[in-house]
């Protein structure tokens, strides 16, 4: 049996996907540049030995991290979910 979701039988679900990729690729950038400054921050402030600015940048850093693997991940997800309903 091949169980697929009927992604056409919704109106507008062409337009949705086009802004839900537009999303995660905006998504993607600002983490990617929230990493970059932030490594940037946690390098200065430890070098200057400032612990309070480190610990932020620093936090940043692994938030950022963070969200770039969820967002990243998800689309994964997704398409071993989808891929799991049609084996069963």
């Amino acid at each position: 049996m091949n169980v697929f979701p009927d992604f056409d039988s919704l109106s507008g679900i062409g337009d949705l996907k086009v802004v839900i990729g537009a999303m995660l690729t905006i998504i993607l950038i600002v983490a990617v540049l929230m990493i970059i400054v932030s490594a940037f921050l946690w390098a200065i402030a430890t070098s200057t030995g400032n612990p309070t600015v480190a610990a932020k940048a620093s936090a940043g850093v692994f938030i950022a991290l963070g969200a770039a693997i969820l967002a990243g991940g998800g689309v994964t997800w997704m398409n071993w979910l989808i891929q799991l309903g049609e084996q069963l």
